[in-house]
C-alpha cells in the first residue's frame, strides 16, 4: 500500500480553478439529467400510461449503462477523449431541444419521451467512463480520493436537488420547461469541456484496439489484477447486501412509520444528507483508520442502520440513522472507486471507472430484486435484518480480497525498447503467437527461480497473454522456458506496451539467477496450421 496520504479535506481540490469550474459544471449536468428523468417519468402518469410504460422511463435511464459502459470505456481509452466528451454532449443537447421543440407543439407521445429518455441514458452511458477517467487526471494522483469525493458530492446533491426542482418548473409552467432548463445543464458541461479540455493522451503508432477486444481486454485485465479484482468483488458485496435499505425505503416509510409522499421525500433526503456531509470529514477519517478499517467500520454502521430501519417505529430515530446511512455509503462506495481508479494504469483507466460501474449499478439492481421478494415472501423486518446480516458477513472479505490503492509504479507504464529480432513482422491480425524466453540458471536455484518467474503469470495473463506456463528442459536440467500465447501481434505489441515498471522490476529480479555469461534468450513463433 502506498504511504502517501492525501490532502485532508476536499477543499484543497477545490481550490483549483479548472477543477471547481468542471466541479460546478458537472453539478449542473447531473441535476439536469435528474430533472429530465423526474419530468419524463410524471409525464407517462399524466398522459395515463400504464403502470408498466411508467417503470419504462427507468429502464430507459439505466439500461444504457449495462450496455455500453464498457465498450465507452474501450472508446475512451483508444480515442481522443475531448472529441468523444463534445460529440456526446453535442447529440444529448441537440435531442433535448427536439423534445422540447415537440412538447410545446403538443406532438409528443408515451413512444416519444421514451426514445428520447433512452437516447439521454446512451449519452450518460457513453460520456460517464471519459468524464470520470478525465476528472481523475485533472489533479495529483494523490488527490484522487478527494477529486473522486467532490464528484460524488455533486451527484448526490444533484440527485436531490434534480427532482425537486423539475417538480416546481414542472407544475409552474409544464413539462416542456423542464427540458428546456435542463438543456442549461448539458450546454454548460460542453462549455466547461471546451473550457478545461482532458488531457492529451499521447498517439501511440500500435495498431488500434477494436471494441469487442479492448473489452475482453479489460475484463482480462480485471481478472487477472489482483487489486482490481478485490475492489470489484467487494464492491458488488457490499451494493448487493446494501441495496435492500435503497429497495425497501419506500415501504419502511409507509409500513413501519406512516408516512406519506412527502415522508419519503424525507427520508431520500436523509440519505443524501449524510452522503453530502461526509465529504467534510472524510481526509481526516481516511488518515486515521486507512482503506480497510474505514470501508470494514462504514459497512458494520450501515449494517446497523438496516437494524434500525428494519425494528424501529420512531421516526427522529430512523431520520438519523439514514443520515448515518448516507455518510457511509458514500464513504465505501467512494473508496472502492478510488482504489479501482487507483489500480488502473494509463490504457485502462476509463475501462476500469465503467467496470466499477458495472459491478456497483449490476449488483444494486439484483440485490433490489431480491430483497424485494424476500420481503414479499416473508417481511420487511426479516429481509432487512438478513441484509443486515449478510453485510456483517461480507467483512470476512476483507483478508481474502485485501483493498489497497496500487503503487506509482504499478500503474506506470514502460516504452518497451529490446529489439524484437523478427525478420519480417506478421500483419496485426496474424495469429495466434507463441513466446518463449529462454533461462539457463545457476545449478541448485530451481526453487527459488520458479518462484520468482511464477510472479509473472499474473501479469502475463493480466496484459494480454490467453496462455502462460513454464517448462524444463529434458535434456539439459538449467535451462528453464517460458510460454506464452496471445491471439494475434497486434496483442502482444500491445501487451508489450502495457509492461509496468513493477513487472519490469520483476523480470530484472531473474536475471540474477542466470548463469555468468549468458542471458534470456527471446523467440517468437506464429501459427501455421
Amino acid at each position: 500500500m502506498s504511504s502517501a496520504l492525501p490532502p485532508a479535506s476536499i477543499w484543497t481540490v477545490l481550490q483549483d480553478k479548472p477543477f471547481r469550474g468542471m466541479w460546478g459544471a458537472s453539478f449542473g449536468y447531473f441535476t439536469a439529467n435528474a430533472m429530465m428523468a423526474m419530468a419524463a417519468a410524471w409525464m407517462m402518469v399524466e398522459l395515463q400510461a400504464s403502470t408498466f410504460v411508467v417503470a419504462l422511463v427507468q429502464t430507459a435511464v439505466f439500461l444504457p449503462m449495462f450496455v455500453l459502459a464498457l465498450p465507452a470505456g474501450v472508446v475512451a481509452d483508444t480515442t481522443d477523449r475531448r472529441r468523444l466528451l463534445l460529440s456526446t454532449l453535442v447529440v444529448q443537447a441537440l435531442g433535448v431541444a427536439v423534445l422540447s421543440a415537440a412538447l410545446l407543439g403538443g406532438v409528443a407521445g408515451t413512444g416519444t419521451v421514451l426514445f428520447f429518455t433512452l437516447l439521454f441514458g446512451c449519452c450518460t452511458a457513453v460520456f460517464s467512463p471519459a468524464w470520470n477517467s478525465m476528472v481523475g487526471e485533472m489533479r495529483p494522483r494523490e488527490e484522487l480520493p478527494h477529486v473522486i469525493l467532490s464528484m460524488s458530492m455533486a451527484y448526490n446533491g444533484a440527485r436531490a436537488l434534480g427532482p425537486a426542482l423539475a417538480g416546481l418548473w414542472f407544475a409552474w409552467l409544464g413539462s416542456a420547461w423542464v427540458f428546456v432548463l435542463a438543456s442549461g445543464g448539458v450546454m454548460g458541461m460542453w462549455w466547461a469541456v471546451r473550457r478545461w479540455p482532458p488531457r492529451a493522451h499521447p498517439l501511440s503508432r500500435l495498431p488500434a484496439e477494436r471494441v469487442w477486444g479492448g473489452t475482453l481486454a479489460a475484463l482480462r485485465y480485471a481478472r487477472h489484477s489482483k487489486p482490481m479484482l478485490a475492489q470489484l468483488l467487494r464492491t458488488a458485496a457490499f451494493g448487493g447486501t446494501g441495496s435492500a435499505l435503497w429497495a425497501l425505503l419506500p415501504v419502511i416509510g409507509q409500513q413501519r412509520l406512516g408516512l406519506g409522499a412527502e415522508g419519503f421525500g424525507l427520508l431520500m433526503a436523509c440519505l443524501g444528507t449524510g452522503a453530502v456531509g461526509v465529504g467534510v470529514f472524510f481526509g481526516a477519517l481516511r488518515q486515521r483508520l486507512g482503506l480497510e478499517r474505514l470501508v470494514v467500520g462504514a459497512g458494520v454502521l450501515f449494517a446497523l442502520v438496516m437494524l434500525v430501519s428494519a425494528l424501529s417505529h420512531t421516526r427522529w430515530l430512523v431520520y438519523a440513522a439514514l443520515v448515518l446511512g448516507g455518510a457511509c455509503w458514500m464513504v465505501v462506495m467512494t473508496t472502492y472507486n478510488t482504489a479501482t481508479q487507483g489500480s488502473a494504469p494509463p490504457w485502462v483507466r476509463s475501462r476500469a471507472s465503467a467496470l466499477h460501474v458495472l459491478s456497483a449499478l449490476g449488483s444494486f439492481a439484483l440485490g433490489s430484486a431480491l430483497w424485494g421478494a424476500l420481503a414479499s415472501l416473508a417481511s420487511l423486518p426479516a429481509a432487512l435484518c438478513l441484509a443486515a446480516a449478510a453485510m456483517l458477513l461480507g467483512a470476512l472479505l476483507g483478508p481474502l480480497f485485501p483493498l489497497r490503492m496500487g503503487e506509482h509504479k504499478d500503474v506506470t507504464q514502460v516504452v518497451p525498447f529490446e529489439d524484437l529480432m523478427v525478420a519480417d513482422a506478421p500483419q496485426p491480425s496474424a495469429g495466434p503467437i507463441a513466446v518463449e524466453l529462454s533461462y539457463r540458471i545457476v545449478p541448485g536455484q530451481a526453487t527459488n527461480f520458479l518462484n520468482a518467474l511464477s510472479l509473472l503469470k499474473a501479469p502475463r495473463r493480466r496484459d494480454g497473454a490467453t496462455f502462460w506456463r513454464i517448462y524444463h528442459d529434458l535434456g539439459e536440467s538449467n535451462r528453464y522456458v517460458e510460454r506464452f500465447i496471445v491471439s494475434s501481434w497486434a496483442d502482444y505489441l500491445h501487451q508489450r506496451a502495457r509492461t509496468t515498471v513493477a513487472d519490469k522490476e520483476l523480470e530484472a529480479q531473474l536475471l540474477g539467477f542466470l548463469q555468468p555469461g549468458t542471458s534470456v534468450v527471446l523467440q517468437h513463433y506464429i501459427a501455421e496450421r
